[in-house]
């Protein structure tokens, strides 16, 4: 796998020529730059955000011995569709989580975080995090949930972004957990808060278990944004519209097989928050090939591209976009198309969703970037 990427990773880590060097140019093969093309960005998880050199700095800073793998400069090698393949991927995860201990660090990660994305030209993130791993390290779930949403604030404020936090329950947990979570979620409505999510291993807790947190979250107007469709099967995916009445899926891939719910989430409109590089690392598909975004894009289903878990995947969201670039020869139409998707599936203010799309009009529309021949004298 690549090197952990950094602010503004080179966009085009492939092109369709092969791989490009790190100090290329940001526009690549007379194409426009990925960088400043306006997105959104919907899945992106907390801990997962956190630049390597963070991790190491705040590890020593609290004396947390983290794995050998964590500390590379690589990547660690992950695979997650065995028990034992999820369980290592969870204890690297936690292994990271581990290193946020004060409420400087929670500012310090989201201010990073905001940068990162703002370098990379997104408009709007929307950042994913179960508040109570962290709450006992900070004074209670109610604490934590105030310095999270303050700390976006303060991040957004400072790099000219709009940030929303969803509150997410974990699957492995208990329910009566997860409904606690969306009463809390529920009076942070309008205040910070955009949704309610649900993660972790889908094969560990059924949705059946979380309708009622679901319901909670709902009524007090949260759009709810469950995983689904990735580690587990396409009943996942059905499982997260009919009983947690999914407004967008985080993954979702493996609806493409059946085409009877592809046809379903196409008429509802349902985004899903397809993250390739993740669906690689941890073993879904077996090359950027296999990844059926095209085949999700013929039935009508809009798709916004997100890099789930950079610290452990190495790559962050322009990389997304260079690899549909270089798998399937996206143009450059099509890749505006689903910025456009992520921008419109974003609980945004309808003010930040069009200002997304009319530079997302404006980037395609313009001048491309000059061919070599044009810029010779």
């Amino acid at each position: 796998m690549q090197g952990r990427s950094e602010p503004v990773a080179a966009e085009a880590a492939a092109s369709a020529d092969g791989p490009v060097p790190a100090d290329a140019p940001v526009s690549i093969g007379g194409r426009r730059s990925l960088s400043d093309l306006p997105k959104a960005h919907l899945h992106l998880h907390f801990t997962g955000s956190m630049r390597h050199g963070t991790l190491l700095e705040l590890a020593d800073r609290h004396g947390v011995r983290l794995p050998d793998v964590l500390k590379a400069a690589a990547p660690p090698e992950l695979r997650a569709t065995d028990e034992r393949g999820w369980f290592r991927f969870q204890r690297l995860y936690d292994a990271a989580r581990s290193v946020l201990r004060t409420p400087d660090d929670l500012v310090r990660l989201l201010r990073e975080a905001a940068e990162d994305e703002r370098a990379e030209g997104s408009g709007w993130l929307e950042i994913q995090v179960d508040p109570t791993s962290y709450a006992q390290r900070l004074g209670g779930l109610t604490i934590t949930v105030e310095l999270i949403l303050a700390a976006a604030a303060g991040a957004a404020w400072a790099a000219g972004i709009g940030i929303g936090v969803i509150l997410a329950a974990n699957r492995t947990k208990h329910p009566l957990e997860a409904r606690t979570l969306a009463r809390l979620a529920g009076q942070y409505t309008g205040r910070g808060v955009v949704g309610f999510g649900l993660s972790s291993d889908e094969r560990r807790g059924r949705a059946a278990d979380f309708d009622r947190a679901f319901a909670i979250a709902a009524r007090s107007g949260l759009a709810a944004m469950p995983h689904g469709g990735e580690l587990a099967g396409p009943a996942s995916v059905a499982d997260c519209l009919d009983l947690l009445h999914a407004t967008r899926i985080g993954h979702g891939v493996r609806a493409v097989e059946d085409p009877a719910l592809l046809t379903r989430l196409a008429a509802a409109g349902t985004v899903l928050e397809v993250c390739p590089t993740s669906n690689l690392a941890l073993g879904v598909f077996d090359k950027a090939e296999d990844v059926p975004l095209p085949r999700l894009r013929e039935a009508g289903i809009p798709i916004a591209l997100g890099a789930d878990d950079p610290l452990l995947f190495g790559s962050r969201l322009v990389d997304q976009y260079a690899l549909v670039r270089s798998a399937f020869g996206a143009s450059d139409a099509e890749l505006a198309e689903l910025a456009r998707s992520s921008a419109r599936g974003s609980q945004a203010p309808d003010s930040v969703k069009a200002q997304l799309l009319a530079g997302i009009d404006r980037w395609l529309t313009g001048p491309g970037p000059a061919s070599p021949a044009s810029t010779q004298g």
